[in-house]
């Protein structure tokens, strides 16, 4: 890239010309990085910049956006069936100690943080917030994760399974929850980052991890179409929207088997190496921080 850019100066600039390669690329970097611990909106910020594409813009982004909320939803049909009937029995038997009534209670109580400290942040932040959505806070926080989630790796007992998730899991893990709207952080690294240090098995961990944040994907994902959209070809959109999708589907899938027979050290190592390459862009002055 050297070769085309001198000096390489990248730089944040919307667009709203979007090719089918870039449409496909960013699709499948939303979905691939929206489920896994290692920051959707560092990717989908940091790679089109990169590639000298600049930023997607708003529009884009929030329909590759709705690929990964029907991935999720179609690879959890059956758990999400599974938890409503079984809260709704739980309900009419007054059985508060069933797992489907606890585990749904702890999604919903899990939620609310991430939904009072958004509301705020939109209301009266808003501008602040998109000040610091910068090159140099994503840096930061992917090493911050980092370290926590190797943290938790170490400290974690790793003992309680997918049938001892209840109500405390939901708190614990929905105030890590709402650190996701610093960016960088990850929503799925903080959750599970929680949930092993909680004393949640690695599997167990990403898979509450992925069930609660459907309620927070699909307000995210309203929150996005108040905003004003900007005019994009159909046909972007449309393959934006498949690749994210299916990329989400595969990341889901991977994730889950994956952590049933490995640490998340690799995903410790990736943060701490994107971080440290966005940092050093800056400082070399290769990457504005913007």
């Amino acid at each position: 890239m050297d070769v085309f850019i001198t000096p390489l100066m990248l730089n944040v600039e919307s667009t709203e010309s979007i090719s089918l390669v870039e449409a496909i690329v960013i699709g499948i970097v939303q979905g691939l990085t929206e489920f896994l611990p290692i920051s959707s909106t560092a990717h989908v910020k940091m790679v089109p910049v990169i590639l000298g594409w600049g930023d997607p813009g708003v529009t884009f982004t929030a329909i590759v956006q709705l690929g990964s909320i029907v991935a999720i939803l179609g690879y959890f049909w059956q758990d999400i069936r599974q938890l409503l009937v079984g809260m709704w029995q739980a309900i009419t038997r007054r059985d508060y100690e069933s797992p489907d009534f606890r585990m749904g209670v702890g999604i919903l109580v899990g939620t609310v943080p991430i939904v009072i400290f958004g509301l705020i942040i939109k209301v009266f932040l808003d501008e602040q917030y998109e000040n610091a959505r910068s090159s140099m806070v994503i840096g930061l926080t992917s090493i911050g994760l980092a370290i926590f989630l190797g943290l938790a790796e170490v400290v974690g007992s790793r003992k309680r399974g997918y049938e001892a998730v209840g109500f405390q899991d939901g708190v614990g893990m929905g105030l890590a929850q709402a650190l996701a709207l610093i960016p960088g952080v990850s929503r799925s690294g903080s959750t599970i980052t929680a949930g092993l240090f909680m004393g949640l098995n690695r599997e167990t961990a990403a898979r509450f991890s992925l069930l609660m944040g459907i309620p927070a994907l699909l307000i995210s994902g309203l929150a996005e179409f108040l905003n004003p959209l900007s005019p994009v070809g159909v046909t972007p959109l449309v393959v934006g929207l498949v690749a994210s999708a299916v990329s989400s589907y595969l990341a889901i899938y991977w994730l889950i088997r994956f952590l049933k027979r490995h640490t998340t050290w690799v995903f410790v190592f990736y943060r701490i190496g994107l971080g440290l390459a966005i940092l050093w862009a800056i400082f070399s002055g290769r990457m504005s921080n913007i």
